[in-house]
């Protein structure tokens, strides 16, 4: 284990199954003592929701992924990295996953898989269609940071053709989401080249909308893909909060 500090707070990196772990502690209780994030990917990008909640009494926490396209290996080891949080730092059974960008198709999927283990999902542009992004097929443009569809390739083992028939992107998860009530805060920008909103969170924003369930979604006009994050997270934090008095801290087991 070794300690450094981590914007103010006390930060803790070690190893977990031989992936690379962090846990950051807050400097006290607050009204989220005993709560915990995860940021899913990009641990270092735009903390600015992550600190406040630091702030607030969270704990926040993060696990290496193999990659970052949201398999299921990534979330069967989060959720043995949460049963360690919980025996050693007595930590909640759910938690906020952390989804910016391709982060959020880890969250979506990882939500989806293990609905029991999540409390209020925050997703930042994310990427909910793969043909959108990294592929670029519809209204965006293709990923073009060192290897997008190499990367999609090797983690699910896609072709074209299976790219095309494929139905288990993060968007055809959300029933699942919508099924188990999980709360959402979705943020974007509405000129993202890179993961255009129409072709993924808005899919998510419809389908909240429609079967009437918790959503704390926020559009930034002329924003593209980055800056990810609000100044001004008040909302977030409120929101999350009062979703936090509604759903049990233990995992539902029927």
């Amino acid at each position: 284990m070794e300690y450094s500090e981590w914007h103010g707070f006390k930060r803790a990196d070690f190893r977990f199954e031989d992936r690379r772990a962090i846990l950051v502690f807050p400097h006290t209780a607050g009204w989220g003592s005993g709560h915990w994030a995860c940021k899913m990917e990009y641990f270092d990008a735009f903390p600015k929701l992550e600190c406040d909640l630091l702030d607030a009494g969270f704990h926040l926490a993060y696990l290496e992924n193999r990659n970052r396209w949201g398999c299921d290996a990534d979330h069967d080891a989060k959720v043995r990295f949460a049963e360690y949080l919980k025996r050693q730092y007595g930590l909640s059974d759910r938690f906020v996953p952390v989804g910016m960008s391709c982060g959020g198709c880890h969250a979506v999927n990882f939500a989806s898989r293990y609905p029991e283990r999540v409390s209020v999902l925050y997703l930042d542009a994310p990427v909910l269609n793969f043909c959108s992004c990294p592929m670029g097929w519809g209204t965006g443009i293709e990923l073009d940071d060192g290897g997008g569809w190499e990367e999609l390739k090797q983690a699910y083992g896609f072709t074209i053709s299976t790219l095309l028939t494929y139905r288990e992107h993060p968007m055809d998860r959300i029933p699942t989401l919508i099924r188990y009530e999980i709360p959402v805060v979705l943020v974007y920008g509405d000129s993202d080249p890179v993961v255009p909103y129409s072709e993924n969170g808005k899919v998510l924003e419809e389908a909240y909308r429609d079967a009437r369930l918790p959503l704390f979604c926020v559009g930034k006009p002329g924003c593209a893909h980055h800056p990810h994050g609000l100044e001004d997270t008040g909302g977030i934090l409120a929101f999350i909060r009062e979703q936090l008095k509604k759903r049990k801290p233990r995992i539902d087991t029927e």
